[in-house]
């Protein structure tokens, strides 16, 4: 660990104006501790790594961007997508749409056997001012299982997975989201999308004939009962999640 907060510093990757448990600066936490005689001591960590396979240098680092490699845009909006367990040749899919107002029903439609197909999954009314952005990460065993039989997948959906979304193409935190006036709410099962994390790209190829289109009715979502009431506020107030689906910006 102290190496690693030594080469983000150097690197200028890290804030040194912080308070910290062992006072000002992260620079303290660039030492490491040995015994010396018995008692506690601290000394300069090394300048380089034991062992690279575990802990990379920066001119020998694994992926320059880290694991989200990009931001996606078009007209489906504004996403992130988490790339670091994505292979490269799944980057770029290109597929139909089918949409899901809720993961369970990707879930029932696995389970069904309508799911081996090439698709792109649009999972909506997921975002802050839905449901909250509530955890997505069933989905992802689902769809690699899918991916590892041969099938071009990926996920679109206006809510969150707490990186766990792996080795699957999906574009999250979607905005404006569904219930916001998204597009993702004029979408039907059959429209052509494309998710390109090379290009940063997610668009719909037949936008004209989607934004002719209403929207479609949202789905009932139960506000209440189990304390929900108490959160009515804030999701009527969240901002959207490029903004930090906050109340406070």
């Amino acid at each position: 660990m102290p190496l690693l907060i030594k080469t983000l510093l150097n690197e200028g990757l890290l804030h040194r104006d912080v308070n910290t448990i062992l006072g000002y600066g992260l620079e303290k936490f660039t030492k490491e501790s040995y015994l010396k005689n018995g008692i506690l001591t601290w000394r300069d960590c090394p300048n380089e790594s034991a062992d690279q396979s575990v802990l990379c240098s920066i001119d020998n680092a694994f992926d320059k961007s880290g694991g989200f490699k990009k931001i996606l845009k078009g007209n489906l909006g504004v996403s992130v997508i988490k790339t670091s367990a994505v292979k490269l040749k799944h980057w770029h899919v290109e597929a139909p749409a089918l949409v899901f107002e809720d993961q369970n029903e990707i879930i029932e439609a696995f389970n069904k056997q309508k799911l081996f197909k090439d698709f792109i999954a649009v999972l909506r009314y997921q975002g802050p001012k839905a449901k909250g952005m509530p955890e997505l990460h069933k989905l992802t065993p689902i769809l690699s299982i899918l991916q590892n039989n041969g099938h071009k997948v990926a996920l679109v959906t206006d809510g969150r997975m707490s990186g766990a979304s792996g080795k699957v193409p999906a574009a999250i935190h979607l905005s404006p989201e569904a219930l916001d006036g998204g597009i993702l709410s004029k979408l039907k099962d059959g429209d052509p999308l494309i998710l390109n994390a090379l290009t940063g790209e997610l668009n719909c190829l037949n936008e004209k004939e989607v934004l002719n289109r209403a929207e479609a009715e949202p789905p009932f979502i139960n506000q209440k009962g189990l304390g929900r009431e108490l959160f009515s506020n804030l999701r009527n107030l969240a901002s959207s999640s490029d903004n930090g689906a906050s109340i406070l910006f």
